[in-house]
């Protein structure tokens, strides 16, 4: 593999920070791979925060909204994707505190009455226990996971 230099890692990090949202971490990882020492890696990201081309706030921001909307992830599997990428833990708290149950309750909705149609079960028991362990696998929070379960028992015994 080629040496990378510091100002080709600039200029290669700035092209693909320019693209989408990269953190601090994923870049000191491609660095790294690069075989780049680690007095070079520090001085190649301070530049590129200066420069604000990274920035861990902004980057886990649009990260846990986009897994929250799209992916359907619960507070617990963003929580640990944040720690995976070696996110702050303050970064973590201000961003996650951000988003409001209402918007887990609204992701999490849908995705359990979609579920419940395709679950085999022999009770409401059962069915209730099969749901909740899925949303548990998503990363929801109980007590979330708890107002839609009870919720959706209310409409449908509506529903008779």
């Amino acid at each position: 593999m080629k040496e990378v230099t510091e100002q080709g890692a600039y200029l290669q990090l700035a092209s693909l920070c320019a693209k989408a949202e990269h953190c601090r971490h994923e870049l000191m990882e491609k660095m790294h791979r690069w075989g780049m020492s680690d007095e070079a890696q520090a001085r190649v990201i301070a530049r590129l925060a200066s420069e604000r081309y990274v920035d861990d706030e902004r980057y886990a921001r649009a990260f846990v909204l986009d897994k929250i909307r799209y992916n359907k992830w619960g507070r617990r599997k963003v929580e640990q994707a944040l720690w995976m990428k070696h996110i702050d833990k303050d970064i973590q708290e201000q961003v996650l505190g951000e988003v409001g149950a209402e918007e887990y309750l609204r992701v999490l909705r849908p995705l359990l009455q979609q579920k419940r149609r395709s679950v085999k079960a022999s009770n409401d028991y059962e069915l209730n226990q099969k749901l909740v362990k899925f949303a548990l696998g998503r990363g929801f929070t109980f007590d979330i996971i708890r107002q839609c379960v009870d919720g959706d028992m209310d409409e449908a015994d509506g529903e008779d």
